[in-house]
């Protein structure tokens, strides 16, 4: 019998080859739940290992489980689950990330129970692959507009992740699933979408931990990709802002250049010509909001001194010179 007060809920949990490392974890903790209107789709995009034992042990009814006949890739395994979802909403939880027990049973009493708000979200604590805490990430959006949301983005006063995110099936549905222009930003073009056209209610307690290690996703992209999906995701933003479009590009035009620069100070490259074609990359594509030179040897006490000189040194010429032409 259906549970009108209570809608169902779908934890959407793609995966490939992981059952000897983190996928056991994520699937108890959506089995923990202590909101028990919930069905579980474990989508194994053909994994070699024994993916299908470890799920099939948990004999749990609420668990739906599909193997791809083949490889179909990340993103469409994870708008597998989203098509199979049967639930009023939808979380997408990655095989190595977990779920607090109580992590929908709060969401849907913050929203009391309706099914039409946007997405829910709640802070998010980073673990590492033993699962020991890094740090916590409240969220401190607080009920503020869509756009003033992006803003908070952009100052980093709030952390965006799919396992701490609670979807509007329906609206996530007519939106097509997760996609972008290259896929990096995915989750979150959805997600500016739907507070957007839906609402957004903020949960400041933590009640979700994204796993951190070296194979999430994006590593191994281009920094062109990047590039191309943070301008893509930025449009989508501005058009969201109404008449704020013009702050929001701002911010946002210097916010993903530095993101950028950060990758790419990350990455290991061996040819400096490389390294410096992708700082110029970056800052020709974001509109020279932010020089490169400032982001790599800001830090640098030398640079700063020899910065400060010649920045000395061009005010007094220019003042000489006003002086002369007055």
């Amino acid at each position: 019998m259906a549970d009108h007060k209570h809608p169902l809920i779908t934890i959407g949990i793609p995966t490939y080859n992981r059952a000897d490392s983190f996928l056991k974890q994520a699937i108890q903790s959506a089995v923990n739940q202590t909101y028990s209107n919930i069905e579980i789709i474990v989508s194994d995009n053909c994994s070699t290992d024994h993916t299908e034992a470890l799920v099939k042990s948990f004999n749990d009814s609420r668990i739906r489980y599909f193997k791809q006949s083949r490889n179909i890739g990340m993103l469409n395994n994870s708008n597998f689950c989203v098509d199979e979802a049967k639930g009023a909403y939808f979380i997408q939880l990655h095989s190595d990330d977990l779920l607090d027990p109580d992590f929908v049973s709060v969401c849907m009493k913050a929203v009391n129970y309706d099914t039409n708000v946007g997405i829910v979200i709640t802070g998010t604590r980073i673990i590492d692959e033993e699962g020991t805490v890094i740090h916590e990430e409240p969220n401190k959006a607080n009920g503020s507009s869509t756009t003033d949301f992006m803003l908070a983005w952009f100052k980093y006063e709030v952390s965006l992740y799919l396992c701490s995110t609670v979807h509007n099936t329906k609206g996530l549905k007519e939106l097509g699933g997760y996609k972008s222009k290259t896929n990096l930003y995915e989750d979150c073009a959805a997600l500016f979408q739907l507070a957007a056209k839906f609402g957004r209610k903020d949960i400041r307690d933590v009640k979700a931990s994204f796993r951190r290690h070296s194979s999430n996703t994006g590593s191994g992209a281009s920094i062109k990709d990047w590039c191309e999906d943070s301008l893509y995701l930025l449009d989508i933003m501005c058009d969201e802002a109404g008449d704020r479009k013009e702050l929001v590009r701002s911010e946002g035009l210097r916010y993903f250049c530095l993101v950028n620069y950060s990758y790419i100070k990350s990455r290991s490259m061996r040819s400096p010509i490389a390294r410096f074609y992708a700082y110029w990359l970056v800052y020709k594509t974001f509109e020279y909001v932010s020089s490169p030179i400032h982001y790599v040897f800001g830090n640098n006490i030398v640079y700063k001194n020899t910065y400060r000189v010649l920045s000395y040194i061009k005010r007094k010429t220019r003042e000489a010179w006003y002086r002369a032409t007055a």
